[in-house]
């Protein structure tokens, strides 16, 4: 069965994953600490899914969240990459939420989390 993505919602769905993401930092006096921990790059993992649903709107759930992660995986592994020109990019405050700043570990899990989660929303929407 091929699906057929409308690309309207998930324009909406990024949309809103951004808006989440920036304000996140807001309100992490209110979240437990493992959840601010893993909250920011848990969004941006989402909205990577979510835009790769926009963009390749009829490829499976699962090939979506692995291009996802496999992606999102690329930018972190690219933070060790130190050199005068990435830095002034990651320096930006654009180049600095798409490329971030320095290599964690933890974000891998944050990644896996935020792209699971647009894969059960994403098979919520189209069953």
């Amino acid at each position: 069965m091929a699906i057929k993505r409308n690309r309207w919602t998930y324009l909406i769905l990024v949309g809103v994953t951004i808006m989440l993401g920036l304000s996140s930092r807001q309100f992490s006096g209110y979240l437990p600490g493992a959840i601010n921990l893993y909250l920011g790059d848990a969004l941006w993992a989402l909205m990577v899914f979510f835009i790769f649903c926009f963009i390749f709107r009829s490829k499976g759930t699962g090939w979506l969240a692995a291009v996802a992660l496999l992606f999102a995986f690329g930018i972190e592994i690219s933070q060790l990459y130190h050199a005068p020109w990435i830095d002034a990019i990651r320096q930006t405050r654009l180049g600095g939420l798409v490329l971030g700043y320095g290599f964690l570990w933890r974000d891998l899990v944050a990644y896996t989390i935020g792209a699971a989660v647009g894969a059960v929303i994403d098979r919520q929407i189209n069953s």
